[in-house]
C-alpha cells in the first residue's frame, strides 16, 4: 500500500502522492516554486508532525520561538546532561513506589 507504484498510496499518505492521485489542473496548483514544493521538512516540523511536539511556539506566551543553537558534539551533550543530573533534587527517585511482582496464581 505504501509502495511507490501502488494505486492506493495517494489515499493513505499525508502528501497525497502516488499513482492513484489525479493530476491537478494548472489553476489548482499553489503558487510555489519547484524548490518550495520539494523542500525537505525541518526537524522541528518533523517533531510536530510525528510526535505533536511544537517547539516553534512558546508555551507561555504563544509567540514564535527561534532556534539559536544546535548541539551535536557528544562530549558537550554528556557534559550538559551530567550537570543537569547533579542539579536534580536528591531523593527524587525515592518518590516512586517500589515495583512488585504480580499476585501469585494470576498467570498460572
Amino acid at each position: 500500500m505504501f509502495a511507490p507504484n501502488s494505486t492506493h498510496r495517494s489515499q493513505v499518505t499525508p502528501s497525497g502522492r502516488g499513482k492513484g492521485n489525479p493530476p491537478k489542473a494548472p489553476g489548482e496548483e499553489q503558487q510555489k516554486t519547484p524548490s518550495e514544493r520539494h523542500a525537505a521538512m525541518s526537524w522541528a516540523q518533523r517533531l510536530k508532525r510525528v510526535f505533536q511536539i511544537d517547539i516553534e511556539t512558546c508555551s507561555a506566551c504563544g509567540g514564535a520561538v527561534k532556534v539559536i543553537a544546535r548541539i551535536q558534539d557528544p562530549a558537550v551533550i554528556d557534559k550538559i546532561l551530567t550537570h543537569r543530573q547533579e542539579k536534580l533534587v536528591p531523593g527524587a527517585a525515592d518518590l516512586l513506589p517500589q515495583s512488585r511482582a504480580p499476585p501469585a496464581g494470576l498467570f498460572d
